[in-house]
């Protein structure tokens, strides 16, 4: 445990902030499975409506810096891939 002041301020600040990345994450891991299950299922409709929900999802991730840019990218890459093999 901290003795300074300011760091115990940090680990405040650190557990607060980890809380928000694991809710951030686990929303995004949960849009994207629930895509993945349209795809599965071959239901095309709900895959084609699912999909620009995922991609905002993940790209709100970036912005808040709980995944890279170039992550979210080849992310949404595979996830257009698979939509576009369902045809």
């Amino acid at each position: 445990m901290p003795n300074i002041k300011s760091a115990k301020k940090r680990v405040l600040v650190i557990e607060k902030k980890t809380m928000q990345n694991k809710a951030i994450k686990s929303a995004l891991k949960t849009q994207i499975k629930k895509f993945l299950d349209a795809v599965n299922a071959g239901d095309k409709e709900t895959a084609e409506k699912l999909f620009p929900a995922t991609v905002s999802a993940i790209d709100a991730a970036v912005t808040k810096g709980v995944i890279h840019k170039n992550n979210a990218n080849n992310r949404k890459a595979k996830l257009a891939r698979k939509l576009a093999q369902m045809a």
